[in-house]
């Protein structure tokens, strides 16, 4: 639990930077090389967005490009070192399962700028970022598309390898399903490669014999062959990271192109471009050594469609309700944004934390005293700010009270507790855009970012953030916030 703990606060690093406005400045780099995973420059999957996105960047900037399609796992250090030899400013790579070998190459050639796509990263060599993606934001709203969209109470959904951003799409996915309507039969399954469409088509034809009428493919060419075959046998589809109306259905052209109603949309095209600018800028903002994420809060991901789908339009309304809500905080998809895993509940997840040696526990017992543990377990989503052992005994001390006194005082405590829970859960980039937000105990707090970090109500300071829970999200700030005196 201890890594997982720390492997969050590094995600919310990223969250909570402010990137400063980039001036004009000297580019860093003249050229770009990109590495695909197995697979080509133009089979419709994030190989072919990635490779759009670095097109549009050398247009815009006028650099040097070229690319290099991988065959087999095994040629990626070649691949990379390829790059390297002739000369290229920066590398792009594409794919999870190439990051090992894009952070060697980094390592051994600090002068090269490398750009990882699906690719996690934390204190890395400074001249690599990875590029993630909340692949559970946009697999839950097309599964509540997917819920609603249904007739025959069976949804389906095929998916490539299950690496954490497949088992995210997955976990999103039925999370929204369930969500929406949780009497439906799901049907899905993990294929160990990305580049079979004839599995991808097999397990479709299986699912459609088990009364799928909704079939989602979260697996690159593998999930492709599988809604071309749904789709042509007249099953509603799903496709992912573009727009497969315009790839796999050929804008059309395709049998089977009025079948695709939506697609999970992964901008990666926008996430590589974005990266490359910022080189090409003077690395201004560049984060080296960590990651971006593309989420709903930055157009990162989202949804696609109708194009000749003929699905009732109050389908998209709620797909983009979805998308809204999820940037307000008002709904959580209750998947790990770097795992995949699905999240405990808030109060579990404060257990775990203290368990892992993490020393908020007055916090749980703050709650339970005040009559609060259900709620923040099977309510939500909510935002906590959550002191830690220490200041809670700061807070007492300065009462002139014991802990022991304090927790005895369960109406006070409830008063105080509930000013430090939000009825929303949004990650703290919005909370600080905001600048306030409404606590439980229905007044204001304030929200801002300094040169000191997060501050709340212009003394508190968050010293971790974005912890994500099933239900919520959890802070931890250095101090007790006291609500205002009536």
């Amino acid at each position: 639990m201890k890594q997982t703990f720390i492997t969050m606060l590094l995600v919310t690093a990223l969250v909570l930077m402010v990137v400063a406005p980039i001036s004009a400045q000297e580019s860093l780099i003249e050229s770009v090389c990109l590495v695909t995973d197995v697979g080509k420059v133009n089979d419709g999957t994030f190989n072919q967005f990635a490779y759009e996105g670095m097109l549009r960047a050398v247009d815009d900037f006028d650099l040097d490009s070229t690319f290099i399609e991988t065959t087999a796992q095994t040629d990626y250090s070649n691949n990379i070192d390829t790059c390297v030899q002739e000369g290229y400013d920066a590398i792009v790579t594409v794919g999870f399962l190439i990051t090992d070998a894009t952070v060697a190459a980094a390592e051994a050639n600090p002068d090269v700028y490398f750009i990882g796509v699906d690719q996690f990263i934390a204190d890395g060599p400074a001249n690599m970022i990875g590029l993630q993606f909340r692949e559970d934001q946009e697999g839950y709203m097309v599964g509540v598309m997917a819920a609603m969209l249904t007739e025959s109470g069976t949804v389906g959904g095929i998916f490539g390898v299950d690496i954490p951003p497949v088992i995210k799409f997955r976990e999103g996915y039925v999370n929204g399903i369930m969500a929406t309507n949780p009497d439906l039969e799901i049907l899905t399954v993990y294929i160990d490669s990305f580049i079979a469409p004839d599995r991808g088509a097999s397990a479709a034809e299986q699912f459609i014999g088990e009364g799928a009428d909704v079939i989602f493919g979260g697996g690159g060419l593998t999930g492709s062959g599988g809604i071309t075959y749904a789709a042509q046998q007249g099953i509603w589809v799903i496709g992912v990271d573009q727009d497969e109306y315009f790839t796999t259905f050929g804008g059309g052209e395709t049998p089977g192109a009025d079948k695709i109603f939506t697609s999970a949309l992964k901008r990666v095209d926008n996430a590589v471009y974005n990266g490359v600018e910022l080189l090409v800028n003077g690395g201004e903002g560049w984060p080296g050594g960590s990651i971006f994420v593309g989420d709903v809060t930055n157009g990162g991901v989202g949804i696609a469609g109708p194009n000749e789908a003929t699905v009732p339009q109050e389908i998209y309304d709620a797909g983009n309700e979805v998308l809204e809500k999820m940037i307000t905080g008002e709904i959580v998809t209750g998947v790990d944004p770097v795992s995949g895993a699905l999240l405990p509940n808030i109060i579990e997840s404060g257990q775990q934390v203290v368990a892992a040696g993490e020393p908020f526990a007055t916090s749980l017992a703050v709650a339970e005293a005040a009559g609060m543990t259900d709620m923040l377990a099977n309510e939500g989503p909510f935002t906590v700010f959550v002191p830690t052992d220490e200041a809670f005994a700061a807070a007492a001390e300065e009462m002139g009270m014991s802990m022991e006194e304090v927790l005895a005082d369960t109406d006070a405590l409830a008063n105080i507790f509930s000013y430090h829970i939000l009825p929303v859960a949004p990650i703290s980039k919005t909370l600080v855009e905001n600048g306030s937000a409404t606590t439980l105990q229905g007044s204001d707090i304030t929200i801002e970012a300094t040169d000191m970090g997060v501050v709340i109500n212009g003394s508190l300071h968050v010293i971790a953030a974005d912890i994500p829970a099933g239900n919520g999200i959890i802070h931890i700030i250095d101090g007790v916030l006291m609500p205002p005196m009536e």
